[in-house]
């Protein structure tokens, strides 16, 4: 496998565009992802019980179709809490866009973000699908997501299989509202290979929840999070079929491009000064390690010594303490980048000079050993600072 430079649009078949539509003052606002031909699709959504609009749309479309063409979205307004006209309007969106680009609307997805409760304002829209062109600008799509976002998350991968160069590429936004198993976030993968609906499904939903499930900003679980995969085909390369060698090589794209766009998620927090990862091993099953990993990088106290970069072990181990799972508290082996704190739960002395040059960098890495299996789990996400409660203290006004 080998990362390269590129966009959404890296893979064969496909173009995309982005620019400014009105729905924010000056910000690009408004794109879309295009496919030459029908793409076989999956995906994943939110698990929040209230559900904006856009991903009741796409949800059916895709469990209805198993193919998609195209997705256009919209940032800036959410089209949440927005009733019967807030659905209309979501079709209304998707009917414009096959109507542009002269194909069925079921084959179209749909997605916002932004403010919740806020009707679409339908001239903006109109005016944004003026402007929208086939083989536009794939970098301006990445910005044109973005809400609270610093950075564009994009991520391209190739391998060969056989004698054909298979290409993945993906793009997300997402920076508050994270939390896992799905958050506010949205990303878009695309891909050329010659890979069934079912068979792109089953991958999506088993690297879903070792990547995107196991970041954390805040705590808080969005309306509107979905990631959309979509494989067109057009390398021609024979069919990828479950439980062959092939079918691990796709799942190795597939976890390199989603793990990586989580990664720049979490380290995107709203108002974030660090990366934190945290490294759980020696736990009796997986699903054991993956909680307790979430559980640390979730505590909001983790998350404010870290912003203070002070080495407060307590509390990482206070937080894998009431994770829903069960290992032995007089285990525990903790290390802060490559200082041990905790061994066999007693206190370490370390050095002070050599860990303060540690908790200044902008990753920080929390490992935990608990010493009772041979399964491990990971989990990322960032530091709890002053500028998270600015932002979003101001988010509407």
């Amino acid at each position: 496998m080998k990362v390269i430079e590129g966009n959404i649009a890296s893979p064969l078949g496909f173009s995309a565009d982005g620019l400014h539509a009105g729905f924010k003052r000056k910000k690009l606002d408004f794109g879309w992802i295009v496919s030459e031909v029908p793409a076989n699709v999956a995906g994943v959504f939110t698990t929040n019980k209230v559900i904006a609009a856009p991903l009741i749309l796409t949800q059916s479309c895709i469990e209805n179709e198993g193919q998609m063409q195209a997705i256009v979205v919209n940032s800036g307004i959410a089209n949440s809490c927005t009733g019967e006209q807030g659905l209309r309007d979501a079709q209304t969106m998707q009917q414009w866009a096959a109507e542009k680009l002269h194909i069925k609307k079921e084959y179209v997805g749909v997605a916002s973000t932004g403010v919740i409760g806020e009707m679409m304002p339908m001239n903006i829209l109109e005016n944004g699908f003026s402007k929208l062109v086939i083989n536009g600008n794939a970098d301006d799509f990445a910005k044109s997501i973005l809400t609270t976002d610093k950075d564009t998350k994009t991520c391209v991968v190739t391998e060969t299989f056989d004698k054909d160069i298979v290409t993945t590429a993906g793009v997300a936004k997402g920076s508050g509202m994270i939390h896992p198993n799905m958050a506010t976030m949205l990303a878009f993968i695309t891909c050329d290979a010659n890979i069934s609906t079912q068979t792109l499904q089953q991958a999506l939903s088993e690297i879903v929840q070792i990547t995107f499930n196991q970041i954390t900003v805040d705590g808080d679980t969005s309306t509107n999070d979905m990631v959309i995969v979509m494989s067109n085909g057009c390398t021609n390369n024979k069919e990828i079929l479950p439980n062959t060698s092939d079918y691990i090589k796709f799942k190795a794209m597939l976890f390199h491009v989603m793990q990586d766009l989580a990664k720049k998620i979490a380290k995107d927090g709203e108002g974030a000064t660090k990366l934190i990862e945290v490294n759980v091993t020696g736990a009796q099953n997986s699903e054991s390690a993956r909680m307790i990993a979430k559980c640390i990088v979730g505590s909001s106290l983790v998350k404010t010594a870290i912003f203070g970069e002070d080495p407060n072990w307590g509390r990482i181990i206070a937080a894998a303490g009431y994770a829903d799972t069960t290992f032995n508290p007089n285990q525990i082996d903790i290390a802060i980048g490559n200082i041990t704190v905790l061994s066999k739960s007693t206190p370490i002395h370390f050095d002070k000079e050599e860990m303060q040059d540690i908790m200044s960098k902008d990753e920080v890495t929390i490992h935990m050993n608990l010493n009772g299996g041979q399964c491990e789990g990971k989990a990322w996400g960032c530091d709890l600072s002053y500028d998270y409660v600015k932002i979003n203290a101001l988010y509407t006004t």
